[in-house]
């Protein structure tokens, strides 16, 4: 007879919709990439939907999304915070109506939402230790915008690793930017400037740190015997540019699930017993020949 029940009028009888929120820096990165592969795994087979959307690395789109996603009506909220993101004012209606929130990667403290991130500090102390032993001793460090959590913990792990080695700090080592393919290009002129070269680069991720490389390389910098690079998330890329990138293991597709199995905890009522967690996920330093310049 052509019937088609009326979902929308049923999930307001049960005060559910089955749907969870995401809300993204970017759709087009890598590691969001495998991040939200893991979270429509175990989304699907607890049959809830996921929608998802993109900040831009904006605030204003971030509040916008956060105010669509209110308005839609979703059981639970997953965010990763944009560049521009200074307060999280934007997520207290979900917060302040009982709506789980849970941060993941680039996060934000609240005494009533939970966040799941790597060590960062640890990872980039380990990425920069491993250039030190291969005999680096100028090293640059390219990052992203250092108000999120991921790159200012990465830039202290780099310079611990300094002081742990007797190195000097020196701040113009410090490159800030947008971490893109156009962005590696640019920090290569930018240290090919330099009147010393570095020895060693450690880059915040691999996109940026392949399109480095490879602008570096045009300019006849032999890689590792020049400078050795380490890069970070272990992008699909890491294994096509040529030396194989050195890199560290970001467990993206694990973060998925975890970010959304915790929010299905939450959203059973378990969420006493979560409150205020940080979940912190292992990451580990894969060498490969773009930083190996000690051969065992």
């Amino acid at each position: 007879m052509g019937y088609r029940s009326n979902l929308f009028a049923s999930n307001l009888r049960k005060q559910r919709t089955n749907t969870i929120g995401v809300i993204v820096p970017r759709l087009d990165s890598p590691f969001m990439s495998t991040v939200m592969a893991g979270m429509e795994k175990v989304a699907n087979e607890a049959d809830y939907n996921l929608i998802i959307s993109q900040s831009q690395e904006t605030l204003q789109k971030e509040v916008r999304n956060a105010k669509t996603m209110f308005d839609s009506r979703v059981d639970g909220l997953l965010v990763s915070l944009s560049y521009e993101t200074k307060d999280i004012d934007h997520f207290l209606p979900f917060i302040n109506k009982g709506i789980p929130v849970i941060f993941f990667d680039r996060v934000a403290e609240h005494k009533k939402c939970n966040s799941i991130v790597i060590d960062n500090l640890q990872a980039a102390h380990k990425a920069t230790t491993h250039l030190i032993e291969q005999g680096c001793r100028n090293i640059i460090h390219i990052t992203g915008n250092l108000n999120r959590n991921v790159y200012s913990d990465r830039l202290k792990g780099y310079k611990y690793a300094h002081i742990d080695h007797d190195i000097p700090f020196n701040e113009s080592n410090i490159i800030v930017n947008n971490l893109s393919q156009q962005a590696g290009t640019e920090a290569a002129e930018q240290i090919l400037k330099l009147e010393q070269l570095p020895d060693g680069i450690f880059v915040s991720n691999d996109t940026c740190a392949a399109s480095c490389m490879a602008r570096l390389k045009k300019a006849g910098i032999k890689i590792p015997q020049d400078i050795a690079v380490v890069g970070f998330n272990n992008d699909f890329i890491s294994t096509l540019v040529e030396p194989n990138l050195s890199t560290i293991n970001y467990p993206g597709h694990e973060m998925g699930e975890v970010a959304v199995r915790n929010m299905l905890y939450q959203l059973s009522g378990a969420s006493e017993v979560m409150l205020s967690n940080k979940i912190t996920l292992i990451s580990e330093l894969i060498i490969r020949e773009s930083s190996l310049r000690i051969k065992k």
